[in-house]
């Protein structure tokens, strides 16, 4: 492609994201969770079938895509480029020329999902301590040292079937309520695998929110230090 076609790639793209149902829906479908064109004309505020002409023109802009079981349909983000895309958006949203306060719900702002990955203040503490620890290493592209490794794997996350895995195996996404990185990439989204089949945080049913349990909260002291309460 050239310049110009570049150009009228990212306008229309930019155009599909910029209509406020339309990211309504997006924002939405940040948690990883597909959801019917009914249950996204009632997030989005719209009919039914103003819903599905604003999925239409998500899908065919590549930035959802549609899963089909029997009669029902669902649709989902088309992958988590997109979530990435869309968590950068909400930091570029922002008055980045006044000090920045954060206004996202207590629960939200302390961690949620985003798309398939941790985001909020618990996710951005752990990036830093695996920094800090030396477990990670490098520049927002990041690679496991031997102690990285050791310690995902105390987690029970298999590293090398990470690697294997057509996607980047790990990487930072600016965290839109904190405005610091988080841990994403495939080894972000084994983490969270991980600390919600041990039981450490529980997803909430309605929204991107995790609460952080008992059993979690003595975990993470006695694992990273890290003293946390929602």
């Amino acid at each position: 492609m050239n310049a110009h076609n570049d150009d009228s790639a990212i306008s229309k793209v930019a155009g599909a994201i910029a209509e406020p149902a339309r990211t309504k829906m997006l924002c939405a479908l940040m948690d990883g969770h597909a959801r019917t064109s009914t249950e996204m004309a009632v997030i989005a505020q719209v009919s039914a079938s103003t819903a599905s002409a604003h999925l239409s023109r998500l899908k065919k802009d590549g930035l959802v895509k549609l899963h089909t079981q029997g009669r029902h349909r669902y649709y989902s983000l088309a992958g988590p480029h997109i979530a990435l895309v869309i968590e950068a958006l909400m930091v570029i949203s922002q008055n980045a020329s006044s000090t920045f306060v954060a206004t996202t719900p207590s629960r939200l702002q302390f961690a949620r999902t985003c798309y398939d990955h941790m985001a909020g203040t618990l996710a951005v503490r752990l990036h830093d301590h695996f920094i800090e620890s030396g477990w990670l290493i490098g520049d927002g592209t990041y690679q496991l040292t031997a102690d990285g490794e050791k310690a995902m794997s105390e987690l029970g996350i298999d590293v090398d079937v990470l690697r294997a895995q057509r996607r980047r195996f790990a990487c930072s996404c600016l965290d839109w309520s904190m405005r610091r990185p988080h841990l994403a990439g495939a080894l972000g989204a084994a983490l969270l695998h991980s600390i919600i089949n041990r039981k450490w945080v529980t997803q909430d049913l309605d929204s991107r929110a995790l609460g952080l349990t008992p059993k979690g909260r003595k975990e993470l002291a006695c694992r990273f230090g890290i003293e946390a309460s929602t």
